[in-house]
């Protein structure tokens, strides 16, 4: 097995880990208390896009939650326009996969 699969396989295995562990409540709050909130919303585009939009245009990815989890700490641009996303460096890794989780969930 090469690196990248066994960091992804132990992504996934973390992220299952995790499924039980935060309720969409103590999520929604996570992103409450670190600022996700400032940018984002649950059905409307604020500075970025709604998690519904995020949610919608990665349903299909079966890495989504591992990538936006990255995504949350490290900032980007370019995927949803040229405003930067800037990097979340208070979010941990743990608290990344709960709220890529959280993401990914809603509809």
């Amino acid at each position: 097995m090469n690196i990248q699969r066994i960091s992804l396989i132990a992504a996934a295995v973390g992220t299952l880990a995790l499924s039980g562990a935060a309720s969409a409540q103590d999520a929604a709050k996570l992103a409450q208390e670190k600022a996700c909130l400032a940018c984002h919303a649950v059905d409307k585009k604020v500075v970025g896009p709604s998690y519904k939009e995020v949610a919608a245009k990665y349903k299909s990815d079966k890495n989504a939650e591992v990538n936006l989890a990255k995504k949350i700490r490290a900032g980007g641009v370019g995927q949803w326009g040229q405003v930067p996303m800037p990097p979340n460096t208070t979010v941990s890794e743990k608290e990344a996969a709960i709220l890529a989780k959280w993401v990914m969930s809603q509809k």
